[in-house]
């Protein structure tokens, strides 16, 4: 069994934020692969469903960004799945808007949620598909950054970018970690 993590922040408040880039595209991979993402476990929304032949649990926290860690970990420990094996989508301001990063493990790289599940998990050995979001202009405060919603040009690139990042998930269930970088990585999301 696979579980795909999209990281987000709930409430309506935060609906179209940078941060929740994760949640949207999850959401995408949910409605491609035929899954509804309505029951609330260990404090997140969870779908399940297969494709590609794989058993997969869809999740959205709802502990908010910075303790996504509190849902992950009681979810895999549960279902028994290893951390190699959990798929994590996140904003990423470090990467311009728009692109994507996918690695198989690694640091948190300042993004608290990862921070988290890493803490969690007491691991760093799980993939991540990162979303560019772009960083913070001359004197934005990051947080107020990635707390505001995309807007005119912007909003349309994120739209694409979060459904390449659903197409991104897709062909990881499938066709494994090694075809999304060669596929993804860096590439603009259209």
């Amino acid at each position: 069994m696979k579980m795909i993590v999209g990281l987000g922040n709930p409430g309506k408040k935060y609906e179209n934020t940078r941060h929740n880039v994760g949640w949207k595209a999850l959401d995408m991979v949910a409605e491609d692969a035929g899954i509804k993402v309505n029951v609330n476990r260990f404090h997140g929304l969870t779908g399940m469903g297969t494709f590609g032949g794989e058993k997969i649990i869809l999740v959205k926290p709802l502990t908010y960004m910075n303790l996504s860690g509190d849902c992950v970990q009681p979810l895999a420990a549960y279902y028994k799945i290893p951390p190699e094996d959990i798929l994590v989508l996140c904003d990423d301001v470090n990467l311009p808007l728009g692109r994507l990063r996918f690695r198989k493990a690694g640091s948190a790289g300042g993004h608290n949620g990862l921070k988290s599940i890493i803490g969690r998990l007491s691991s760093d050995q799980f993939p991540r598909l990162r979303l560019g979001v772009g960083a913070p202009g001359e004197g934005r405060d990051l947080i107020e950054h990635v707390l505001m919603p995309f807007e005119g040009e912007d909003r349309k690139m994120v739209e694409e970018l979060e459904k390449t990042a659903a197409k991104a998930v897709l062909c990881f269930l499938k066709e494994g970690p090694d075809k999304v970088m060669n596929d993804y990585n860096g590439k603009p999301g259209a």
